[in-house]
């Protein structure tokens, strides 16, 4: 199972460009086969491979270094808050004026078109936001963020590792260092001291299981993370089974299933934008693309990303072309990401069709190697999330 990265292969001269993750010598000790990645040389999968890695996942325990992407604190000159929010409103569909301390939401940027720049986590934390984007995204967005707020708002790339602890054992592996964090919430946030070193942590993930991120500062991380891989129910994951999780629990990837050509409508992401922010709201638009966006909430878009379950055991790549009949005549669509399924022992797949055909049970045709096979339609995610909701 191969994942697909999203840089092409690099030089001997590239890969020495390629910028290092605070834990990058203890992937190499632990025998991870590196590739690059949005930039970085990381980890695709270590030597027990990407099924195994998978499984661990949903089964146990698995621990990801996803330092690669960018944590920002905006904090208003103001020193309030509600000022730090409603400057980001400006940017973003999402009611953050109304998040509550200590809570964690998604939301994506957008532009003047509807389209997604990049899509974030936004967290509410004493008198500032703390954000974590894409790290194929992480300049351009520093450079949106510091054009649109920079006059109001201070913008803080900070040096800090990233970790994700995620799959059923999780809550009990973090409890050994720290019991609190059984209490929280999905999207809960708490400060924290983990082996004596002061620590974020969120109860999110990008697994479709039940798990944290952990925000750690780049000198301690890798004696943290030494000590969670101590846990006999912890083993490290690759990028490889990241990718085969998250298109499971069928979670979107920048670059590969949204990005400026996709309206958060299209990509079945209006789960996104709260009711506030919609038409009728107390603040209503103010973001960029809200024309489109919003009458795309009520109306409905042209077409719409759906999940796809390919007959056979044969997967689905990315950029496959879709076709509403077998002979491959009408084309109506792409898949953006495909492969496949362990949990489900398939091949499972997202992609784009026209609204028409986007019901569920709906017959496509995929192109592979100039044949049309047959994929059905299916109801996203693939498997049942387990959020502690």
């Amino acid at each position: 199972m191969e994942f697909q990265a999203q840089t092409p292969e690099a030089s001997l001269d590239d890969t020495a460009a390629l910028k290092k993750t605070p834990l990058h010598a203890l992937h190499l000790s632990l025998g991870a086969r590196m590739v690059p990645f949005a930039g970085y040389d990381m980890p695709v999968q270590y030597p027990a491979g990407v099924m195994k890695e998978h499984i661990q996942t949903r089964t146990s325990a698995g621990l990801f270094d996803v330092s690669h992407m960018g944590q920002v604190v905006i904090k208003a000159k103001s020193g309030k808050y509600e000022d730090a929010a409603l400057a980001l409103e400006c940017l973003v569909p999402v009611d953050i004026l109304g998040l509550g301390e200590g809570r964690q939401r998604y939301g994506f940027f957008t532009d003047e078109n509807g389209g997604i720049l990049d899509d974030l986590m936004i967290t509410h934390l004493d008198d500032h936001l703390f954000v974590v984007v894409n790290a194929a995204c992480k300049d351009a967005d520093l450079a949106h963020l510091q054009k649109h707020l920079g006059d109001t708002c201070d913008i803080t790339l900070l040096d800090r590792a990233l970790i994700a602890l995620q799959g059923p054992r999780a809550v009990e592996v973090l409890a050994e260092l720290w019991a609190d964090v059984a209490a929280m919430k999905f999207m809960d946030v708490r400060h924290c001291r983990l082996h004596d070193v002061s620590c974020l942590v969120s109860r999110s993930g990008y697994s479709g299981e039940d798990g944290f991120e952990i925000s750690i500062p780049a000198d301690k991380a890798e004696d943290v993370t030494k000590r969670l891989l101590e846990h006999p129910d912890v083993q490290p994951i690759g990028l490889g089974a990241r990718d085969s999780l998250r298109l499971e629990a069928g979670l979107c990837l920048y670059g590969n299933d949204i990005d400026t050509t996709t309206t958060p409508v299209e990509a079945a992401l209006e789960w996104g934008i709260q009711k506030v922010r919609k038409t009728g709201g107390a603040r209503a638009g103010g973001f960029p693309g809200a024309d489109r966006i919003l009458a795309e909430l009520e109306r409905g878009a042209a077409r719409r990303r759906v999940g796809l379950r390919p007959e056979g055991k044969a997967p689905v790549r990315g950029h496959s072309k879709l076709f509403a009949d077998p002979d491959g005549k009408t084309e109506i669509g792409e898949v953006t990401s495909g492969g496949f399924g362990p949990t489900v022992d398939g091949p499972v797949a997202m992609g784009y069709v026209p609204v028409g055909q986007a019901g569920v049970g709906t017959q496509v045709y995929a192109e592979v190697r100039g044949k049309f096979l047959p994929v059905t339609v299916s109801t996203l995610p693939f498997i049942t999330p387990t959020y502690k909701r």
